[in-house]
């Protein structure tokens, strides 16, 4: 079995919501999918808004509140320090929780928010990271 991940899957409580929320953080979403299964992608990898209760039912599992720390963030890589604070305070003006604001850390600049169904997301710049000219990270 070849290493990869394809597809990010998130629970959510309004589908439209979120994808209108993402929508004016600038991401285009994909043709494919439905009203109920939303699909964008990311440069080889997409992630995908579905219900939370569809979503639980469809594992097995028992839906719960979100919030709380899952374990799991979202990363945006930035091209520039600017670029990080621009998209944090672009998420908080669409209405993102800010849980960590933007600011210098050791290694570059970086924050969190989460988004409007509790998801963690991290805005990050460092030196070092690579783009290709499809602006896909390169490691």
């Amino acid at each position: 079995m070849r290493q990869r991940l394809n597809l990010i899957l998130l629970g959510v409580r309004d589908v439209a919501a979120s994808v209108a929320f993402y929508q004016a953080l600038g991401w285009r979403r994909s043709t494919a999918g439905s009203d109920e299964f939303a699909l964008f992608e990311l440069g080889g990898v997409a992630v995908a808004f579905q219900s939370r209760e569809a979503f639980a039912a469809d594992a097995g599992l028992p839906d719960r509140e979100p919030g709380g720390f899952a374990g799991f963030a979202l990363a945006y890589v930035a091209r520039s320090a600017e670029e990080v604070y621009q998209v944090m305070a672009k998420a908080a003006e669409l209405g993102a929780t800010v849980t960590r604001p933007a600011g210098p850390n050791p290694w570059g600049h970086s924050g969190y928010f989460t988004d409007p169904d509790g998801h963690l997301f991290e805005v990050l710049y460092e030196d070092g990271w690579i783009f290709d000219e499809h602006d896909d990270l390169v490691l």
